[in-house]
């Protein structure tokens, strides 16, 4: 995989989604997706911030533990139609509630987390 000066994995950005929802399409995106290449396995939608361009999704491979995730050079801030071009699977699921957390299930389709399934991790198909 090419990967660009900040160690982002090269992706041809194509318009995926149309982002009609008044906070913006801002979300933040664990760099195991945008870096290692693997697929969304968790996704959740908090409160989008105010005075911000935040759609108050995150999306994670799914083994992010606390303190990975304290270190802020770990994830970052994507638009929505960056992320679903990492990973269209999530097109489908991005006008879920505030408050719906998701998982990845072996068949690819994503599931209300309910603490009892395990999340399937897959890694991204690229050249």
């Amino acid at each position: 995989m090419k990967r660009n000066k900040n160690g982002f994995i090269e992706i041809e950005i194509e318009e995926k989604i149309q982002w009609d929802e008044p906070n913006g399409e801002g979300c933040i995106v664990s760099d195991r997706i945008t870096k290692e290449g693997w697929k969304v396995g968790y996704m959740v939608r908090d409160i989008p911030r105010e005075n911000v361009p935040d759609s108050g999704w995150m999306f994670l491979k799914g083994d992010e533990d606390k303190k990975y995730m304290s270190d802020v050079s770990h994830h970052h801030i994507f638009s929505l139609n960056t992320v679903c071009n990492y990973d269209p699977d999530i097109i489908d699921y991005l006008h879920m509630p505030v408050g719906s957390a998701l998982i990845r299930t072996e068949d690819g389709t994503f599931v209300m987390d309910d603490g009892k399934m395990p999340i399937y991790m897959e890694k991204q198909k690229r050249k």
